[in-house]
């Protein structure tokens, strides 16, 4: 049971709540709207609680949220988002103020967005070999469609890289999470198992953490969510002639629209990928993948 989610809910809610939440394991989001019944997202199916969502709750909520103390979650909620105990992470959507072009605020805060955290330990044990050549990690690139699971798959491969597996030697991995979605560090802790040599820059952007990772961790393999821009790229080639390995994500759906991408069209350029992996969701729920390798032949 997800007792973390739990006890943030409204009182009133909350039995409610843990008999959906028991019952309705593939639950993935829970949506609060003020003045809209509470949505619990299973999949592409909703569950919707019958009474509304009142200001007051809202606030309630926020309360057991920041544990009792918003304002030491000031810069997590202006960034939109924060990650609670148990690894489950909450969006936040509001009023924005601004300043001199920067978001300096959220108030008013009046939707939520809970993301269920869930483990999927050896989901991606299948996709492992594609991975390798001579004993040695593949630079990768996972993509998909939000919401197929690149990062699941992604936490799952950067656990059993660092951890080893038969035919395949323990990597010294460092992992930069920019949103706190891999690791989901809870006060510098994570909450997911990422193996055993495995270090995390938490709440690090992306283009700053490779190098730093590179610098001061001696990494053999950096792990990244979400590549993007070309500022990525170019931290993403510079770890490569180092000689360390990079393992990452980009949001991506038919190869098709993928290569009309400018980014990606850098990197297959450059050839700095040797393995493209994308994911994708079955009709049965399941999620499949396709192999290509350096010049975009599919391998499976």
């Amino acid at each position: 049971m997800k007792q973390e989610i739990i006890h943030i809910m409204p009182l009133r809610l909350r039995k409610e709540i843990e008999k959906i939440l028991y019952e309705r394991q593939e639950a993935e989001e829970i949506r609060i709207r003020i003045g809209q019944p509470v949505e619990i997202r299973c999949g592409s199916k909703s569950i919707w609680l019958p009474e509304c969502i009142t200001e007051g709750e809202l606030e309630e909520m926020l309360v057991f949220i920041s544990e009792y103390s918003v304002y030491a979650y000031e810069e997590e909620i202006r960034q939109g988002y924060l990650t609670i105990e148990g690894g489950h992470r909450i969006g936040f959507a509001g009023q924005i103020r601004m300043e001199n072009g920067k978001v300096m605020r959220m108030t008013n805060i009046r939707f939520l967005n809970i993301r269920i955290a869930r483990e999927k330990k050896d989901c991606a044990k299948s996709i492992l070999p594609w991975l390798y050549e001579n004993g040695q990690v593949l630079n990768s690139l996972l993509i998909s469609p939000p919401g197929i699971g690149k990062t699941t798959f992604l936490r799952d491969c950067i656990r059993l890289i660092s951890n080893g597996m038969p035919k395949y030697p323990g990597k010294k991995v460092c992992v930069i999470d920019e949103r706190s979605e891999i690791g989901a560090c809870h006060r510098g802790i994570p909450q997911n198992d990422l193996g055993q040599r495995t270090d995390i820059l938490d709440n690090c952007p992306k283009t700053e953490g490779m190098m730093m990772a590179l610098r001061s961790m001696s990494p053999e393999v950096i792990a990244v969510d979400e590549l993007g821009g070309r500022a990525d790229c170019d931290a993403v080639e510079q770890i490569l002639l180092s000689g360390c390995r990079v393992l990452g994500t980009m949001h991506g759906d038919k190869p098709e629209n993928i290569l009309k991408k400018r980014e990606f069209q850098w990197l297959t350029e450059k050839a700095l990928f040797q393995r493209y992996i994308l994911l994708s969701r079955e009709e049965n729920g399941e999620r499949g993948f396709h192999i290509y390798n350096q010049e975009l032949k599919q391998l499976c």
